[in-house]
């Protein structure tokens, strides 16, 4: 990898974090001690903060606030549940005390799995509604260019990078403005994130805001599109998993075979899997073009979807960028797919709104990494451990009794 393709990752994940996919990561950290399919970190995971604190040191703030266990669980549920932790992982909560910053309280969400720990501060609006994962940066006279320069100093971007933020507009998030921040490296496409001001201009809200009171699972099922979309089993099956993948993704890989050769075959007719297009294309070369051919070849011929997405991922070893247009011909001719029918297919890029659509959709949901999979609505990130994947399978079961 050259020095300048590792820079731009750097930046591409550095914009992640301030999602909140810093969560995402520590999902993926924290599992790999826990028998997973395969020890792997996921596409577009970053680095989570290591807590440095012993582990018989009490979590006790200088100073009490609001309440509130209550809260603190609320808050702990809902990491849990919107960042797909499995129950192997430990969360927990510093009791809440107020911040110096008004209008919030703020705490350090734990997360623990064996010897693995890490530390991330939060931070709750004072109507307990709504929940910050990030920073608040103080704001002296010019938001604008102290969120830049707050940006560079954190993620270390060079003089070469270009950082631009648009102005500062009303945002669906109560007394707080909103700013669409582009980081450009050279000729690579921009990553964007929006992140925040509160409306008195005096605090930067650099991180994800998420709300305390959606329904994580009611809104994955009400968001995910499963009409004419690519499957595996029956439609009418009770337990219905959703996977948002990149073609690229080596992660992607395992997971994939491990649905086609452990979750098919231990639940027959019981589950259903519909796959989602999530091309990484900022990271992955070639990942675009293989999910709009995976597409196209859906279009032609739905039944074919699946074995030709399985060829992508036995070969992703051996595809580049350079021949990755070739090798999508050839497995569809492997698999009875008209060369000259796929090819117009792929070089007029017919299927690419399927791919947007998918792409839009699993960031409406929350997906910030590869691979992540809903069961009955609840996520799961990255490759899972079996006995924890097949725990929710059948509790997914059980609930639809």
């Amino acid at each position: 990898m050259t020095k300048e393709r590792k820079k731009y990752l750097l930046i591409a994940a550095g914009l992640a974090v301030l999602g909140g996919a810093i969560f995402a990561a520590q999902v993926q950290k924290l599992g790999s001690t826990q028998g997973a399919v395969k020890k792997s970190a996921g596409a577009a995971a970053t680095p989570a903060k290591t807590s440095t604190r012993p582990a018989s040191e009490s979590h006790v703030p200088a100073s009490s606030g609001p309440s509130d266990e209550a809260l603190r669980q609320r808050v702990v549920k809902y990491v849990r549940e919107r960042f797909g932790m499995p129950p192997s992982v430990t969360i927990t909560a510093d009791p809440f005390k107020p911040s110096i910053h008004p209008g919030f309280d703020e705490t350090t969400i734990y997360t623990e799995n064996g010897t693995n720990k890490s530390s991330n501060s939060a931070f709750v609006t004072k109507d307990q509604k709504w929940l910050v994962l990030g920073k608040l940066v103080p704001v002296q006279s010019d938001p604008k260019a102290e969120l830049i320069a707050s940006l560079r100093q954190q993620f270390k971007l060079p003089a070469t990078t270009s950082v631009t933020a648009t102005d500062f507009r009303p945002s669906p998030y109560p007394n707080l403005l909103a700013t669409t921040v582009s980081v450009t490296d050279g000729n690579k496409p921009p990553e964007t994130q929006e992140l925040f001001l509160t409306s008195d201009r005096r605090v930067l809200v650099v991180g994800g805001i998420f709300s305390l009171s959606e329904d994580r699972r009611k809104t994955a099922l009400r968001s995910i599109s499963t009409v004419n979309q690519p499957r595996l089993g029956p439609a009418t099956a009770p337990v219905t998993i959703v996977e948002f993948s990149d073609l690229q993704c080596p992660t992607c890989a395992r997971m994939h075979d491990f649905i086609e050769n452990n979750v098919m075959k231990k639940y027959p007719g019981k589950v259903q899997v519909i796959f989602k297009e999530f091309p990484l294309a900022n990271i992955h070369d070639w990942t675009l073009t293989a999910s709009i051919a995976n597409q196209c070849v859906y279009q032609i011929n739905p039944s074919a979807y699946v074995p030709f997405r399985s060829l992508i991922y036995k070969n992703q070893v051996g595809t580049t960028a350079g021949n990755v247009r070739e090798l999508m011909f050839t497995y569809g001719e492997q698999l009875g797919i008209d060369r000259l029918r796929l090819a117009g297919c792929v070089d007029s890029k017919a299927s690419l709104p399927r791919v947007e659509a998918n792409f839009i959709e699993g960031k409406n949901i929350g997906v910030q990494s590869t691979p992540t999979t809903f069961i009955n609505g609840k996520m799961v990130i990255g490759v899972p451990n079996i006995d924890e994947f097949h725990k929710d399978i059948d509790d997914a079961l059980r609930a639809r009794r």
